[in-house]
């Protein structure tokens, strides 16, 4: 089995227009995004999924391998799915994506990520999650919420925070849920071909499809936390993150 990261990267974003090409301590995000994932020694090889010649050139510039996908995709999942079939990548190889707003991940997320993998022939999906401890990351409907059940498998994923604390003495753990997905080949493909679900449609997250369609998502909790790019004010933030782990070095 070999695991290959595919990272999404669209031109149009609507709250930041260009975001895979903006600048971050002088270098284009996604190629931050890169970096961080080709220290990962799980991961075979690396392609940059675009639907823009502008981020095509940009990263055959720094050197790294990119696949022009149609600019009619509504979702990551969508893009990484069809260069999957434009790649030789076998049914039962692992496909790790992850979003291109993530120029911060730690690579070591990806290991904990696939280790179910290895040891159970039968998982199709794969994600993430953080525990949180600020209230305002906890009310903050950017920040996606995931609860899952005693097998580490997700129950759902919320905008909202979850579970509803029902009075005042009952107590609980907040998770974020950390969007890097891990898919096996077949089943990605399988995955994007099902029509969108009420609750992804209502909540707008897409893996939200997985559990209307009766799909269990392994869910593993990572103690590295991930900041995304979502708007051109958090470059701001993320180049002061850059500057904290440096001195921390």
């Amino acid at each position: 089995m070999k695991i290959f990261a595919l990272i999404p990267a669209r031109y149009g974003s609507t709250r930041f227009p260009g975001k895979p090409l903006a600048l971050i301590a002088g270098k284009p995000m996604v190629q931050h995004v890169h970096e961080c994932a080709v220290t990962c020694p799980d991961i075979s090889d690396v392609w940059i999924c675009t639907d823009d010649e502008r981020i095509f050139r940009c990263v055959g510039d720094f050197g790294a391998k990119a696949i022009m996908t149609s600019p009619t995709h509504c979702s990551g999942t969508d893009r990484i799915a069809e260069a999957a079939q434009g790649l030789e990548i076998q049914d039962n190889d692992l496909i790790v994506n992850i979003q291109g707003d993530q120029p911060l991940f730690h690579s070591s997320v990806i290991s904990h990520l696939i280790a179910p993998f290895k040891e159970d022939q039968e998982l199709l999906m794969g994600t993430l999650k953080f525990r949180m401890t600020q209230i305002h990351d906890i009310e903050n409907p950017n920040i996606v919420k995931v609860i899952t059940d005693n097998n580490g498998f997700a129950i759902y994923f919320s905008r909202h925070p979850i579970p509803y604390l029902r009075d005042s003495k009952s107590s609980t753990v907040y998770f974020k849920h950390i969007g890097i997905y891990a898919f096996r080949k077949d089943f990605l493909i399988r995955f994007s071909r099902l029509p969108e679900g009420r609750l992804e449609a209502a909540e707008k997250l897409e893996q939200l499809r997985a559990l209307e369609n009766g799909f269990k998502i392994k869910v593993v909790e990572t103690l590295f936390n991930s900041i995304e790019v979502d708007r051109p004010e958090d470059v701001d933030k993320i180049e002061r993150e850059m500057n904290e782990r440096r001195k921390e070095d």
